[in-house]
């Protein structure tokens, strides 16, 4: 069995549900066949998240870690290829914290490439049926800090470990006037399943064009 962990966020911003924590605890409740799947739900806070994130490492032990978050407005699931070292919050966390133009890691590098064969998952998310592409940008909120801060621990921690960062859209209830894209947490769940099982048993990368214009 590969173990796999696998985290959502907290509802933020005024939210009453996360729709990444909606299809984490979805997937760890019914995982693909051959994977050990813990859920750890993440608070939306600067560096606490990083801290839960670390705990979650040390206590689960995984092979792989698929750290999932919420990006509205993004018509599917988004695998994310790099995250950078920057905090800059255009609203305040669960917290009240609001960083701007400051580190994740002081002193750190620029950036983070994911060390999941992103292109490998985007397909698997295709072929469930999810609608999918790769993403060049994990914004400048708590969930890039917790890309970029899972890259980092993954380099300085807990060599030999494989992780990465996927964004999810809002989920129906969050959408009531139907005028942006979601998409039910069910439909997340089972393409999560997917890139999970991917992400599990490949190790290089699909050799296909996912670049963006802009």
């Amino acid at each position: 069995m590969t173990r796999i962990l696998l985290t959502g966020f907290e509802p933020f911003g005024g939210a009453s549900v996360n729709p990444s924590w909606q299809a984490a605890s979805l997937v760890a409740a019914a995982p693909p066949e051959g994977l050990d799947v813990t859920a750890v739900e993440l608070p939306c806070v600067f560096g606490a998240a990083l801290d839960a994130l670390r705990d979650a490492l040390g206590t689960v032990r995984p092979e792989v870690v698929v750290c999932l978050g919420q990006a509205g407005g993004r018509p599917g699931v988004t695998v994310e290829r790099v995250a950078i070292n920057v905090d800059d919050a255009r609203i305040p966390d669960n917290a009240g914290a609001r960083p701007i133009d400051e580190p994740v890691v002081p002193g750190g590098p620029a950036a983070y490439f994911s060390s999941l064969p992103v292109k490998a998952c985007v397909a698997a998310l295709r072929e469930a049926g999810v609608p999918a592409a790769l993403s060049n940008t994990a914004g400048t909120f708590v969930c890039n800090h917790v890309a970029y801060g899972l890259g980092h621990l993954l380099a300085t921690e807990f060599p030999g470990v494989r992780g990465g960062f996927v964004h999810v859209p809002w989920a129906p209830e969050q959408v009531v006037d139907g005028g942006a894209p979601a998409l039910p947490a069910e439909t997340v769940a089972a393409g999560i399943r997917a890139l999970l099982s991917a992400a599990a048993s490949t190790r290089a990368d699909l050799r296909a064009s996912e670049g963006a214009t802009h």
